[in-house]
């Protein structure tokens, strides 16, 4: 019975060894060439975006982001933020758990639609809201007689946002819920606890570090959001224009110094969650080898 289990695994220890034992010249090409391609699709164009907004001095660097029109952009992209991402949670969270703890008719169904926004374009689902809540749109005449405004203002912003990005709590969640299983749970019922008290002191802390990496992505996606928010904004400056937006329209007009100084507190705010999701990573990763250590 020895040899068989120590056979199975020979060849697993092989193909390890041989991915690192690879020429070396062959190992200075792979890694020079994705050393280039970063340079050139990540560093390159971050290095650029910084010198531009900063090309004419630090004064005209403040100068273009205290203008009226960009605070109103910043203030708009955060509130969107502020709305869309703990909808999103209470979603993802929701839906992850009916799906990775219970079995019921139409998961499947439930699972496809998790993922719908990202086989449809952003503009899409931009369209879809204009067709929904437009002047000739499904429910325009309804709205308008009840004085409710949605397109080209801040609720059509916050509708396109949650669409485009409610799967990404949902997608870290269920893959993370479906492989630690039913069993703490299981185990929480027959102690006497309430399923709402196995949820939040046994489901949520088991998962704790996932929430935070889709909450990471749903956010920094909420805040560069451009093709459905584009669509159902207006374009109305001060009020429907975001951050990615009003880049747009100061680069249309060659004000390339406001332009790229509003792209640069995006780019921070990309390498910002850059580093907090390699940081969520680590621990991640070192919790799960303490798991498993144990």
């Amino acid at each position: 019975m020895a040899d068989p289990e120590i056979k199975s695994y020979e060849p697993h220890h092989e193909s390890q060894s041989a991915a690192v034992t690879e020429s070396r010249p062959v190992r200075w090409v792979v890694m020079g060439t994705a050393f280039v391609f970063l340079a050139v699709f990540l560093l390159l164009p971050l290095i650029v975006v910084f010198h531009e907004a900063l090309a004419k001095g630090i004064g005209a660097y403040t100068e273009a982001l205290s203008g009226p029109d960009t605070r109103s952009a910043i203030r708009l992209t955060l509130l969107v933020a502020a709305i869309s991402v703990p909808l999103n949670v209470i979603f993802g969270i929701s839906a992850a758990w009916a799906i990775a703890k219970f079995e019921f008719k139409g998961k499947a169904f439930l699972t496809t639609l998790i993922d719908l926004p990202f086989s449809v374009s952003p503009v899409i689902s931009g369209l879809v809201y204009v067709l929904l809540f437009g002047a000739q749109g499904l429910l325009g005449e309804w709205l308008r007689a009840h004085g409710i405004v949605i397109l080209f203002a801040v609720p059509g912003i916050v509708l396109a946002t949650i669409f485009v990005t409610f799967p990404f709590v949902a997608r870290e969640l269920i893959p993370l819920m479906q492989e630690q299983g039913n069993g703490d749970e299981e185990a929480a019922l027959s102690l006497g606890a309430t399923g709402w008290q196995a949820f939040w002191y046994v489901t949520l802390p088991n998962v704790k570090w996932g929430l935070l990496y889709g909450v990471l992505l749903c956010n920094a996606r909420a805040m560069g959001e451009f093709g459905a928010v584009s669509v159902v904004s207006g374009h109305i400056r001060g009020l429907t224009n975001t951050m990615p937006l009003h880049v747009e329209i100061l680069y249309n007009e060659y004000n390339a110094v406001g332009a790229f100084a509003v792209a640069s507190l995006l780019a921070g705010l990309a390498l910002v969650t850059l580093v907090l999701k390699t940081l969520l990573e680590m621990r991640y990763g070192a919790e799960i080898a303490a798991t498993r250590g144990h």
